[in-house]
């Protein structure tokens, strides 16, 4: 390891613990039992910049204006606090700065004290500060990165004050240019990958291989055509991609630029899903370098959706990807089967685990795989044991969970076989046209509308987030993308297992890790078991899961009523009013269950905080 993903630090019975992401942090803070009182109101954190520049974190709630389902996103905009003044009560938060600059921050965490149960003022406890170095990665063969997306709203709303993201209606030709600044902004370290990987390919001693599935940003049409006949390209064309989705003049161009020869059309039994790229030496065809990830190359993949992107600096790597291009190519039937890929060995299993230098321990998947006489898919196999085998966390964003398959089926039942688990994760929602839940994702099936996320508590409880209060509560240019369209949203696709464990496991890539979906889709499946890689993935996790769980809970928050006593402080009651800090005086404190062991709160605390 080159660089330390996760420091602690603790003085006088204050702790607090910093895990890396990719540009942020996850801060968990705790404060030893004996030295709460009633008068305990939460922690104050303080960011300094490797600038030396410093700044209060800001919390979205604050002890004086309550949040509700009828607030919009301006009320929230004006409700950020900084922490010294509203103290974060929970025991973690996430730092995500507008600038991240690589190099080493410090953080300062505070507890704070009311003066007395009759006044809000408050007075700080004893601070302690923890350092954490901002950097791409402890592998130097391996790069991840991943988009900002629209969770990241308020930001935008700050830097861009709501500029669109595109042209509308939309169209393959604008000027891209007007919107650089937004889409370095949203696109974060995930294009930058993407476009460093297409410079890299526009040399004349490289050829390019690419599986797209949607497809409709324009500075990657472009480079695309740039290279002539140094490109192969394999496009999606189930129903959504057909007129009249831009897909269709990206095809037409492509076979314009590349020749007819080097364009393919198919979508194998349901999607040809991939997002995949690989560099191949222009001459000896050898495969050189592989970018994959759930991304896909469109405007929305890219500077809405949630999305991961992987580059594998790894000839073996990329040979494997590579292999699983050239076996579609050459098959006759892939267009309209999934039967001829099935078939080849490609597909029988996992590739062994692969331990080289500059890469953490990895393996690959690729489907469609056959589906088995007995037991289950080989792909699935692997995640749903790791699950079955969490012995702290279990992390995850997926498409509905009735889907089909063992993962689906674990991430539905173990939660309540291990309720010590810390289980925390988010699904979309699907409805068919006469209303009934359905039990495929919106990827995975066609005149399917989905209906919204629901978010998987620690407790074990579920809380539907509808489509229609995102739309409504969702600031421009995002409250146009947020209709619950195909891939809308739940689009990382990811499982992690024991993030801060000894046992740690990331599954990721394309797939929608549904049984469906892998019987009848090219997809591929990667699996990572490295602590740095695992942390990293669970940090982004926690950042989706948290944004859809407080829009759960601002939807169930009740606007005051006019003239109204006060409600009583009991927990019950505090569901259905309105999103604020809690002051002092009589009633349950916020902070009790995370004392009380056997609560989901404890073991969130004790997890977080190691």
């Amino acid at each position: 390891m080159t660089s330390e993903f996760h420091k602690s630090a603790s003085k006088n019975g204050v702790s607090i613990t910093a895990y890396r992401g990719d540009g942020s942090a996850l801060l968990a803070f705790d404060i030893d039992q004996h030295l709460v009182t009633p008068l305990f109101a939460g922690f104050a954190v303080q960011a300094k910049a490797p600038d030396g520049t410093t700044e209060w974190l800001k919390n979205r709630l604050n002890l004086k204006t309550g949040l509700h389902s009828e607030s919009t996103p301006a009320d929230r905009q004006k409700n950020w606090t900084d922490s010294d003044q509203a103290p974060f009560q929970k025991f973690r938060w996430q730092h995500f700065p507008a600038k991240p600059q690589p190099g080493t921050w410090t953080y300062t965490v505070t507890p704070m004290f009311f003066t007395s149960q009759q006044s809000a003022k408050l007075k700080p406890g004893t601070a302690v500060s923890v350092t954490l170095d901002f950097v791409p990665s402890d592998y130097k063969n391996i790069q991840i990165g991943f988009t900002r997306s629209y969770v990241s709203s308020q930001a935008y709303a700050e830097k861009f004050k709501n500029a669109p993201i595109r042209q509308l209606p939309k169209t393959l030709d604008f000027d891209t240019s007007k919107f650089k600044d937004q889409y370095e902004f949203l696109g974060y370290t995930a294009r930058k990958l993407l476009f460093d990987f297409l410079a890299e390919a526009a040399k004349p001693n490289v050829r390019l291989d690419v599986f797209a599935y949607d497809f409709d940003e324009p500075d990657v049409l472009k480079a695309l055509v740039a290279l002539g006949k140094r490109l192969r390209i394999w496009l999606d064309d189930a129903s959504l991609h057909q007129a009249p989705a831009l897909e269709v003049e990206v095809h037409k161009r492509l076979v314009a630029s590349a020749g007819e020869e080097n364009v393919k059309r198919g979508h194998f039994s349901r999607f040809a899903h991939h997002k995949v790229m690989i560099q191949r030496d222009a001459k000896t065809g050898k495969a050189i370098k592989v970018l994959t990830g759930s991304a896909n190359f469109s405007i929305r993949g890219f500077y809405v959706q949630a999305n991961n992107v992987l580059v594998f600096n790894d000839p073996q790597t990329a040979d494997a990807y590579a292999q699983v291009f050239d076996e579609v190519w050459s098959e006759k039937k892939a267009a309209t089967s999934a039967t001829e890929f099935a078939k080849s060995k490609l597909s029988a299993d996992w590739t062994p685990r692969t331990d080289r230098e500059g890469l953490p321990p990895f393996d690959l998947c690729f489907s469609p795989h056959p589906k088995p006489k007995t037991g289950d898919l080989c792909s699935l196999k692997k995640v749903a044991a790791a699950i079955d085998n969490a012995s702290s966390s279990v992390l995850f964003a997926v498409m509905q969970l009735g889907g089909g398959g063992s993962v689906m089926t674990q991430l539905s039942k173990e939660q309540a076989k291990n309720p010590d688990l810390f289980w925390y994760g988010m699904t979309q929602n699907l409805a068919a046209a006469d209303g009934k839940k359905k039990g495929a994702s919106a990827e995975d099936g066609d005149g399917e509308q989905t209906t919204g996320v629901t978010v998987s508590k620690p407790d074990g409880q579920q809380v539907l987030v509808p489509f229609a209060f995102l739309k409504d509560n969702v600031p421009p240019p995002f409250d146009q993308e947020t209709d619950g369209g195909p891939g809308q949203v739940i689009h990382n696709k990811f499982v992690v297992v024991d993030f801060n464990g000894a046992n740690p496991a990331v599954f990721t890539g394309s797939s929608n890790l549904a049984a469906g979906g892998e019987q009848q889709n090219g997809d591929n499946l990667i699996g990572i078991y490295d602590r740095s890689i695992a942390v990293m993935y669970g940090v982004e996790a926690i950042r989706l899961i948290d944004h859809f769980g407080f829009r759960a809970a601002l939807r169930n928050a009740k606007p005051p009523k006019a003239g109204a006593k006060p409600a009583p402080k009991t927990k019950a009651a505090a569901k259905s009013q309105p999103l604020q800090l809690q002051s002092p005086g009589p009633g349950a404190r916020w902070w009790e269950d995370y004392y009380k062991k056997g609560t989901a709160k404890f073991n969130e605390r004790a997890l977080f905080i190691k």
